[in-house]
């Protein structure tokens, strides 16, 4: 291993929390900060070349499939690496963030892969990104069991062989960790999640017979990721372990990845192990970028926005398709229902759509799917059970039958729904509601029986923008105005105060969170992303 930086990094900002040297070590911080020197410049000008081709968006209003890669589109002949034994069955992973409540949950729950989520279901307080990485560090010890001091439960690790497979999820390369400084430049929060983790459980991973996964969100461009592939190439070297050894899912969750899937595995192809079809962030990314596109553009409520929709039946089809042609695992989207312990019917009809989504993604050709909570797991593993059997996969469907122009990926006029009053309402009741928790250190949050994360706050506020940017007319005649948004919002508070009690709501967050909804969600100027403003008024 090469030794140690002479310059490690500054931890600014930040108390000093109980067994946070295990993280910080010296070491840890060297290769932390190799990392930054070599890759933050590049990721800087990728974050600009982001801006340049969303402006390139508003001033043609399409996309298409890029020319200057064809030849990699069309080349038939390369594939991924083969999948490693322990991600070669993903027909159910579970999400949650790190900590050890859902480390231990996680990893028992029967899955075959854990996202073990540094990102959309982690809010970054500097307690939460070194206590996940302690978590995952103690899970491969097998020192994570605990009692909880409220309830007094017990957590405890079932055998080895039954503990699902940890794909790690570390931030978007547009979120920076303030906590961690390079002279006067904060470091990436992508470089330190990945680096932390791949630094200390690498090793331990392969003794395991598992390997440091990882899953890469946010990505937006083949070029993000060609520089991930080189922070794995450069990673392997520095600590010693043979090349190939990291793998890595990429979440096809932004209207322009979805037009580049066979460069971006080819970039990642000794890396790559495949693609995601997420739901949330893709819409998040269709409304971000073509804010500008007018009346076609506009999307009607999220939950009318299925996975069978037109165009998202496109985007889906086409990975799998994509993926199987490359050797890659396609993996479908989430299952967000809470199961409700007070209400057996809510239950039921929650647990009959979740099959149905399942069946429906089993049959169309993916490798497995996602679920918010351990109770739905035997729902969607039976679902691809009854397609895979014993089989770990199914790539052997090519999908040959597939056929997507470039047009169909962005036809959202396709879908027969229109943007409904109580679609801008719930839009406000879940941005104000999860905000608040964020605020508060809580990335994944159960609301109105469905767990929440940061991709569906992004889609609320960014509908609430959308709506009354385009001047939408509700079924009920009226306007979607800043001044109703406020008003709404305005209800929403009151309801809330008079829900929780006037203490309960004093020691929360709910005035700052309503006032950072109505900013992001009524400014001109529409932020990229919901949680830069955010991130700089989270404590701790």
């Amino acid at each position: 291993m090469s030794a140690p930086a002479p310059s490690p990094l500054a931890v600014v900002d930040a108390d000093t929390l109980p067994r946070q040297d295990e993280v910080l070590t010296d070491a840890a911080l060297a290769f932390v900060a190799e990392l930054h020197r070599r890759f933050t410049p590049r990721r800087d000008e990728l974050l600009i070349r982001r801006g340049e081709r969303r402006a390139e968006i508003a001033r043609t209003s399409t996309l298409d499939f890029l020319p200057e890669t064809a030849a990699v589109r069309e080349d038939d002949s390369w594939r991924v690496a083969p999948a490693p034994a322990a991600l070669d069955d993903r027909r159910v992973e579970i999400t949650g963030p790190t900590d050890r409540k859902m480390t231990v949950n996680a990893l028992n729950s029967g899955a075959r892969i854990w996202l073990a989520d540094f990102e959309d279901a982690s809010a970054p307080t500097w307690e939460n990104v070194i206590t996940g990485q302690l978590n995952l560090m103690d899970a491969y010890a097998r020192k994570v069991d605990f009692t909880d001091p409220v309830s007094g439960k017990s957590y405890a690790l079932k055998a080895d062989g039954e503990l699902a497979t940890v794909v790690t999820r570390p931030r978007g390369w547009h979120l920076d960790e303030r906590h961690l400084r390079l002279g006067d430049r904060a470091v990436p929060g992508a470089l330190v999640d990945f680096g932390l983790y791949f630094f200390h459980n690498a090793q331990r991973l392969i003794e395991l017979g598992k390997g440091p996964y990882f899953y890469l969100p946010k990505t937006e461009s083949y070029l993000e990721a060609r520089l991930w592939n080189d922070v794995f190439v450069f990673a392997q070297e520095y600590v010693g372990i043979p090349q190939g050894t990291v793998r890595a899912t990429v979440l096809i969750e932004t209207i322009t990845a979805a037009y580049e899937m066979d460069e971006i595995l080819y970039e990642l192809r000794d890396h790559a192990s495949g693609l995601n079809a997420g739901r949330w962030d893709y819409l998040f990314s269709i409304v971000k970028n073509f804010r500008d596109g007018g009346a076609k553009f506009v999307l009607p409520d999220r939950n009318a926005v299925t996975m069978t929709a037109p165009f998202m039946r496109a985007y889906t089809e086409l990975l799998v398709r994509t993926c199987h042609r490359r050797g890659a695992h396609a993996i479908g989207g989430m299952a967000a229902f809470i199961p409700s312990r007070r209400d057996p019917e809510v239950n039921k009809v929650a647990f009959a759509k979740v099959k149905d989504d399942k069946d429906r993604e089993a049959a169309d050709g993916f490798d497995g799917s996602w679920v918010a909570h351990p109770d739905l797991v035997p729902i969607a593993m039976a679902s691809f059970d009854a397609v895979l059997g014993e089989r770990p996969h199914q790539k052997d469907r090519l999908r040959e039958d597939v056929s997507v122009t470039a047009a169909e990926l962005i036809a959202i006029d396709s879908l027969d729904a229109r943007p409904t009053y109580q679609g801008l309402v719930g839009a406000v009741q879940v941005g104000i509601r999860y905000i608040e928790a964020w605020l508060r250190g809580l990335g994944a949050v159960a609301i109105f029986n469905l767990m929440e994360d940061a991709a569906t706050a992004e889609i609320s506020r960014s509908q609430i923008w959308q709506w009354i940017n385009a001047g939408v007319v509700f079924e009920n005649g009226e306007t979607a105005t800043a001044e109703l948004a406020r008003e709404i919002a305005s209800a929403e508070l009151a309801a809330i105060r008079a829900e929780i009690g006037e203490e309960a709501f004093t020691r929360g967050k709910w005035q700052q969170a309503h006032d950072l909804l109505l900013t992001v969600a009524l400014d001109e100027t529409y932020e990229d992303f919901l949680t830069l403003p955010a991130y700089e008024q989270l404590r701790g």
